[in-house]
């Protein structure tokens, strides 16, 4: 949500990653909740680009008239763009609306959008090669003709997927298993870190930063992927999904943990993320609190209240006093230099935040 990208960047993150996870499952212009299998309109994540960028915007604003400048807030944004929600010319499109919702980088993978599905889910269809590398360069072209330098990312599912639409590219004969087809039409493959690199080494040419799907947090073979990459591609920059999709603690230790992504920035991965951090952040704080709420009412919203008013002195917590947070006390300074000093319905002046909050 754009209050969830304002935390992110007051707390001092660089940039924000709009996942089509999280559009699907509770953001999206059709007001549903869906599994992440490109169900919704495909206007969805550039309309929540631009919303926050608004909310972002909103912050700059309120903190500028507060004199305080140390919060870069136009923070990038990196866009879920799926597998494109359809051929060439529709992730042409898509492309454009993302850069005029302002996203900053856009990333694409190599399913078939018609069955596409989340990265950690099963049935997932790859495209052939080639057609995937014309996505990329409709996304380039776009970018191109907008006159943005905006970021590529393309996306591999080659390590995990088990079926392929077609055998039109030579490319992708050595990933093969047979020439009988599924039910639906589409060939058998061998999916793997093999096949996923034989796709990464494809696409470099035409991204900015590749990305391997992975299905598990595995340093070993993160860095099998990063070398094969360099090897061809030195330098290529790299991005890692840090998902909530695995269970951490039960694939890694503490200590692997706690060192896991700057063993991953060694390796050339300069874009790591956590896809569902909002979803599960939202969802496990609101259950914990409805839970406190049925148990001991008030008291249970009071104990969140005071961990406010505590993040507040230690960590710069500002979304406690919500009225000035959401910019009431930005749009009573509007409507003073309107009036010249004179308007006498500003609405932070005599309100309970003005009387309680600044003394917490």
């Amino acid at each position: 949500t754009g209050n969830q990208a304002v935390q992110q960047i007051q707390a001092g993150l660089k940039a924000i990653y709009l996942s089509g996870w999280q559009v699907a499952g509770d953001n999206n212009a059709a007001a549903q909740t869906y599994p992440d299998q490109s169900l919704y309109p495909a206007d969805s994540a550039a309309n929540l680009a631009k919303r926050i960028n608004n909310a972002l915007i909103r912050a700059d604003q309120i903190a500028h008239m507060n004199g305080k400048q140390e919060t870069h807030w136009m923070a990038p944004i990196v866009a879920d763009a799926e597998s494109g929600f359809g051929g060439n010319l529709n992730a042409f499109e898509l492309m454009k609306a993302m850069i005029e919702a302002g996203a900053a980088g856009v990333h694409f993978e190599d399913q078939l959008s018609s069955a596409k599905k989340c990265g950690h889910m099963g049935g997932k269809v790859l495209v052939p090669t080639r057609e995937f590398v014309q996505k990329l360069t409709a996304a380039r072209l776009a970018a191109d003709v907008m006159g943005v330098p905006t970021l590529v990312i393309a996306r591999t599912d080659a390590d995990s997927a088990q079926l392929i639409t077609s055998d039109v590219d030579p490319y992708d004969e050595p990933s093969i298993i047979s020439r009988d087809r599924t039910y639906e039409g589409f060939f058998n493959i061998k999916g793997g870190l093999e096949n996923a690199i034989a796709r990464g080494l494809a696409y470099a040419p035409y991204a900015d930063l590749v990305w391997c799907e992975t299905s598990t947090p595995d340093v070993g073979q993160a860095r099998e992927f990063a070398q094969a990459i360099h090897e061809k591609f030195p330098g290529k920059l790299l991005a890692y999904n840090c998902s909530p999709s695995f269970n951490w603690s039960a694939n890694l230790d503490a200590k692997t943990i706690a060192t896991f992504q700057e063993q991953l920035g060694e390796m050339g991965y300069k874009f790591q993320f956590v896809t569902l951090a909002g979803f599960h952040s939202l969802n496990s704080s609101m259950y914990e609190l409805a839970s406190g709420y049925r148990d001991m009412g008030m008291a249970a919203y009071t104990q969140l209240q005071d961990k406010e008013f505590d993040m507040e002195k230690e960590i710069g917590f500002t979304a406690v006093k919500h009225q000035s947070f959401v910019g009431a006390g930005y749009f009573d300074e509007v409507q003073l230099a309107i009036t010249g000093g004179t308007a006498s319905t500003t609405a932070m002046h005599g309100s309970t935040e003005e009387a309680q909050f600044e003394a917490a």
